[in-house]
């Protein structure tokens, strides 16, 4: 579930039970409910997707999403940004290559199979004749949870949630 704060901005992503024990403690308000329900003898409780805090919480200062390859590859979805390839076996890519003076950025650093790094090798897109899918970009929100970064997110969140790009 997505908690937001009472400013409707993304806080956290929280477990069912937790956000009915925020709802039931009257601490949120439903925002956006999904198509289940949870049953008791009494009553039928719907199952919520985002809360939102009544009170404004002042969160931590969040710094940008942590620059490591497990990140990009999720930015990228597993996919090369050359041949757009979906595979779990992907390099990192320097589009300026670092011999270059290109920088270990978001901005410079893609996902790659490793033939078409290969066939880069120490040259920019351009002079190896490859194309990006799509020009690199820092992310500025991105979940994870104790069992790592979540692979999908609920559609419903999307409106809630900073744009990509």
């Amino acid at each position: 579930m997505l908690i937001l704060n009472a400013s409707y901005e993304p806080l956290h992503v929280c477990s069912l039970k937790r956000a009915v024990a925020l709802l039931m403690h009257e601490v949120a308000e439903r925002v956006e409910d999904t198509d289940r329900v949870l049953r008791s003898p009494s009553s039928v409780f719907p199952v919520p997707s985002v809360i939102r805090l009544k009170r404004f919480v002042r969160g931590p200062f969040r710094q940008r999403v942590a620059f490591n390859r497990k990140n990009v590859f999720r930015r990228d979805d597993h996919h090369c940004q050359y041949c757009a390839r979906h595979t779990f076996d992907l390099t990192l890519d320097h589009v300026v290559p670092r011999s270059r003076g290109g920088p270990t950025t978001w901005e410079n650093v893609v996902a790659c199979c490793k033939a078409c790094n290969a066939k880069k090798r120490d040259r920019t897109p351009e002079e190896a004749h490859m194309r990006l899918l799509r020009e690199p970009y820092a992310p500025r929100f991105m979940f994870s949870s104790a069992y790592g970064v979540m692979p999908d997110i609920d559609p419903i969140w999307e409106k809630y949630l900073p744009t990509k790009r």
